[in-house]
């Protein structure tokens, strides 16, 4: 971190990368550190790249920098730094225009950016199923820029790791971030380790534990474990747990991170399994279509209930069936567990989590 803020980011690429995405997703990782980023609207080119950005920046709850139309990039850039310095936004990450392959005016436009406001990091994006072109691109940007990282996106397939580690033979400068999925979430610091292992078919725990400790909220655990211990478990909390479970993402992301797993993972596929998540949707579809009342007490859900419940969440009766008697099978056996757990402290499957914690790891650049 720089000792006199703001600290400067300039994110560089070409069109399509996710660099847009990937500027926010970054906003979003510093935010979590207790940064006060600043996004600021420099593809003055591309139709609605400002949109975006606004609409990320919304979404993260991130303050989004931007000028008329007709400014160009430089002082957009240049002028982020007073606004910062009067709004408290101790980084700023700055959105630059990309092309569709590399030209000397783009390349320009980035020299002079660079020139003007000296940015601490430059970081291309680039995107890792363009295969051998991101490697050109790679080496291209870092002749004519001179970068301090790379951010790799699209890298949720384990074959893909092969980009990874040719652009940083061909650059000589360090992959920092990988994107592993859409979610404004999914983006993880880079750890070439647990890249060799998930593409070995080894599994990455590690960023399967660190994902845990952003996604559970540990006090609201407890509250659980009190409820089932209770017998006052509902579909509601049914549904606020499933909800933390998603985040971790799809079971095939979660699969493809646990050793022995990724083989599995692609004998899996083609199989009635849920590897994408439809099934989650659809439970949650069916739990949001029932009213508070039939929520706290499945009793209450008789014959036509249940077709309204499945007319109003899009599936079938058969559906809310099946949710119902799964849901009423679990309440049973967490009955039995309490009875086998009785006089024990602490309750099966959720006493492990009590070491979760901590949030998003340290940027690499920020020290």
């Amino acid at each position: 971190m720089s000792p006199n803020p703001p600290t400067i980011i300039m994110m560089v690429g070409l069109q399509g990368a996710g660099k847009t995405t990937s500027a926010g997703k970054l906003g979003l990782a510093l935010k979590k550190q207790g940064k006060h980023p600043l996004l600021v609207a420099c593809d003055i080119y591309r139709p609605a790249a400002i949109k975006q950005l606004q609409v990320v920046g919304k979404q993260l709850e991130l303050p989004v920098f931007t000028m008329e139309t007709g400014t160009d990039a430089v002082t957009i850039a240049k002028s982020s730094i007073d606004y910062s310095q009067s709004h408290a936004n101790d980084v700023i990450i700055i959105d630059t225009a990309g092309r569709l392959q590399i030209d000397e005016k783009l390349m320009q436009e980035l020299r002079d950016i660079k020139s003007e406001v000296r940015p601490h990091e430059i970081l291309l994006v680039v995107d890792a199923m363009t295969g051998q072109e991101s490697v050109n691109v790679a080496q291209s940007f870092n002749e004519s820029l001179g970068l301090d990282g790379v951010v790799m996106t699209k890298l949720d397939g384990d074959a893909r790791g092969g980009a990874a580690l040719s652009v940083k033979a061909v650059t000589n400068v360090p992959i920092k971030f990988v994107g592993l999925g859409e979610k404004l979430e999914a983006l993880q610091p880079f750890h070439p380790d647990r890249m060799a292992s998930r593409i070995l078919g080894m599994g990455d725990v590690l960023s399967l534990v660190e994902k845990a400790q952003q996604t559970f909220d540990m006090e609201e655990a407890k509250k659980m474990e009190k409820k089932l211990r209770k017998d006052e478990f509902t579909l509601d909390d049914f549904l606020n747990q499933m909800q933390q479970v998603k985040k971790l993402g799809s079971l095939e992301s979660i699969l493809g991170m646990i050793p022995g797993m990724g083989g599995l993972k692609k004998q899996l596929e083609g199989q009635d399994l849920d590897l994408d998540g439809k099934e989650m949707r659809q439970i949650e579809a069916i739990i949001k279509s029932m009213t508070p009342q039939e929520r706290a007490d499945i009793g209450l859900v008789n014959g036509s209930r249940r077709k309204r419940i499945a007319l109003g969440s899009g599936t079938r009766v058969q559906d809310v069936n099946k949710l119902l008697k799964q849901f009423g099978e679990m309440k049973k056996m967490m009955k039995k567990m309490k009875k086998m757990q009785k006089g024990k402290k602490g309750f099966p499957g959720l006493g492990g989590l009590g070491g979760l914690g901590g949030g998003f790891p340290k940027m690499p650049f920020m020290h």
